[in-house]
């Protein structure tokens, strides 16, 4: 009697194993289908070179500006700043914010403060927002 109820724990035992195993590799798949930093109802991050708002006359001012460095994004962003719209705009002061940040921390902060503060969280740069949002409040 004694080795009949040994086997029968030892199967319930197995049996529970091989459910919680199952369980398992359904939490994995699912967590494989939301990429790394998503949430369950984050957009999707969006290429920064698709976003409208930038004059082409300017894209290559731009790239130059941002290969030199804050201080040369930051006389650019004054020089041209009415020509270009959000969310280009949005996203090239985020960039300045990023490159800014360790020289000259408050003004990163102003300047995120105003793009966060003007940026509808429908718009395709939100969720650089969100990640940048614990540095720079």
């Amino acid at each position: 009697m004694k080795a009949l109820i040994a086997i029968v724990l030892i199967v319930v035992a197995l049996l529970g194993i091989r459910e919680l195993y199952r369980y398992w590799e359904e939490m994995k798949v699912k967590h494989d289908v939301v990429e790394p930093g998503q949430g369950a109802g984050a957009q999707p991050a969006v290429d920064p070179s698709a976003l409208t708002g930038l004059p082409p006359a300017l894209e290559a001012s731009f790239e130059t500006a941002k290969k030199q460095g804050a201080a040369s994004l930051k006389i650019w962003l004054k020089q041209y700043r009415s020509y270009v719209r959000d969310p280009k705009l949005a996203a090239i002061e985020l960039d300045y914010v990023v490159l800014a940040g360790a020289k000259n921390f408050t003004e990163s902060r102003e300047i995120f403060a105003a793009v966060k503060a003007r940026t509808p969280t429908n718009s395709p740069v939100y969720p650089r927002i969100r990640q940048l949002e614990k540095t720079y409040q």
